[in-house]
């Protein structure tokens, strides 16, 4: 019972942080929607007993990468008079949940037509440091290079074009 009312808060924390990084205009307030978005999915590894994943997920993410977002947008100074005008975005915010509507209807009923068995959501040793460090290394190590290569750059981008907004003032 306690289990089932801590996985539907972090859940609806989860999709109520994601929502606010799409709708908030300013991004110091979208990045702190992200971080509630990260905090609940940390939630959720701790109820699969995932605690190698819940720590990352704490340390890394909320805590290292939100820092060096956040650090990054206090780095370029953005002034809500510099932010781009959004006269469409409730247009396309009504057309995506009419979109995502009929989805949501259909996967409630296949929800609803599950048996009502006991469910097993994670195997012995999920989460755990050796399962997820052979899985890591034999198998997602080049796309998790990849990806941090592209994050660098990222970041080294946003640190020029503020660089050039400041030699154009």
């Amino acid at each position: 019972m306690l289990v089932d009312l801590l996985f539907t808060c972090f859940a609806v924390f989860s999709v109520l942080g994601a929502l606010g990084l799409i709708i908030f205009r300013h991004p110091m307030n979208g990045a702190m929607s992200f971080l509630v978005t990260l905090v609940s999915l940390a939630g959720l590894y701790a109820l699969l007993s995932a605690k190698l994943l819940f720590a990352l997920q704490l340390i890394v993410y909320a805590g290292a990468i939100m820092s060096l977002v956040v650090f990054v947008i206090m780095f370029l100074n953005i002034q809500p008079d510099q932010l781009p005008a959004e006269k469409t975005k409730v247009t396309y915010l009504v057309a995506g949940g009419v979109a995502v509507t009929p989805v949501a209807f259909f996967l409630l009923k296949v929800i609803n037509r599950l048996p009502n068995m006991p469910v097993s959501f994670a195997d012995e040793g999920f989460g755990g440091v050796k399962e997820v460090g052979l899985i890591f290394f034999r198998e997602w190590l080049v796309p998790f290079e990849i990806v941090s290569i592209l994050l660098l750059t990222a970041l080294v981008g946003a640190v020029v074009l503020a660089g050039k907004r400041e030699k154009n003032k």
